[in-house]
């Protein structure tokens, strides 16, 4: 009497499980492969959607009603008003012209940053004389508040200012944050100056990742100093100026300090206001909570597609 041996599956092909059927589906882990991970990173998952999440979905909210302040516990009718909040400010010239300024701020400070930022890191990160003297010396504004180096600028562009002294007939009249034409740019410089240490930091950390190895082949076939620095050292810190245009697009669409203390509120004339400083204005000041709210929504809706705009043409899928 023969036994039956079993059969070996084929070569290839995955065995049947015992009870017949296909492989049962393993259970999705919800969780991740970390429970204990997602425990620690809870509390900041918390901050972020009391501070930034539900903040940014009740004002998108507030846009489309007509919203307004009232006593804590007060039953108040808030009836939906669609796109009346959005047609009132678009209506604006006031708050037309604030578009545009920050968009004059953003043509200034944007490439400023990345080229002095990349530039004073590219030479900080060579073996210079006094370099961590220098480093913390470019560090220092970005910690540093910005009322208690408002007044220094102030002082300096002047009327009688140490800046207007040196250029003699050549300073503009009226001074430079009185003067319709540069108060804004000169905000900017401002902008570009306190915040370029947090920048060059970014920059530093990029190049450290930039291999030697690849300055040394180009000088191999020829290239000097400019040539390998547009050759190796840019496209090697790709991925931190696509970080790096993103952050100051960001914190300039959001400028509302530096106006503020510099013009005395967005002057001369309304030349040097911003979207956030006209939502302060009406939301807090004059008690127009929903127009700010549109104001709001409009500014983030634009800074998402300067940021896709940016991200396509820097090369940040690739990077």
């Amino acid at each position: 009497m023969s036994t039956l041996t079993p059969k070996r599956p084929l070569a290839g092909r995955p065995a049947t499980p015992p009870g017949g059927g296909a492989r049962p589906r393993r259970k999705r882990q919800w969780l991740g492969k970390n429970p204990f991970g997602l425990l620690l990173s809870a509390p900041y998952l918390i901050f972020v959607l009391a501070v930034f999440a539900y903040p940014l979905v009740f004002a998108f909210w507030m846009s489309f009603h007509d919203y307004f302040f009232a006593a804590p516990g007060a039953q108040v009718d808030r009836p939906f008003v669609g796109l009346a909040n959005f047609q009132e400010v678009l209506s604006d010239p006031a708050v037309i012209r604030s578009f545009g300024n920050v968009g004059i701020f953003l043509l200034i400070n944007v490439p400023l940053t990345v080229v002095l930022s990349l530039v004073l890191a590219s030479a900080l990160n060579k073996a210079v004389r006094f370099r961590t003297f220098l480093r913390v010396s470019y560090y220092v504004p970005y910690v540093t508040a910005s009322v208690a180096v408002v007044g220094v600028w102030i002082f300096l562009f002047s009327g009688n200012g140490l800046v207007n002294q040196i250029l003699g007939p050549l300073a503009p009249d009226p001074a430079w944050l009185i003067n319709e034409q540069w108060a804004m740019p000169t905000i900017a410089i401002f902008v570009t100056w306190k915040g370029l240490g947090f920048f060059i930091l970014l920059y530093l950390a990029a190049l450290q990742n930039v291999s030697e190895e690849l300055y040394e082949a180009a000088a191999t076939d020829g290239a000097g100093k400019i040539r390998s620095f547009f050759s190796v050292t840019v496209p090697g810190v790709r991925p931190a100026t696509v970080l790096v245009l993103l952050l100051s697009t960001v914190t300039g669409a959001n400028l509302f300090t530096e106006p503020y203390l510099l013009t005395g509120g967005g002057g001369p004339n309304g030349a040097s206001t911003s979207p956030v400083l006209i939502m302060y204005q009406r939301g807090i000041e004059q008690g127009s909570p929903d127009t700010a709210a549109a104001i709001g929504v409009i500014l983030v809706i634009g800074v998402l597609i300067l940021a896709f705009i940016q991200r396509k043409l820097a090369g940040g899928d690739e990077s």
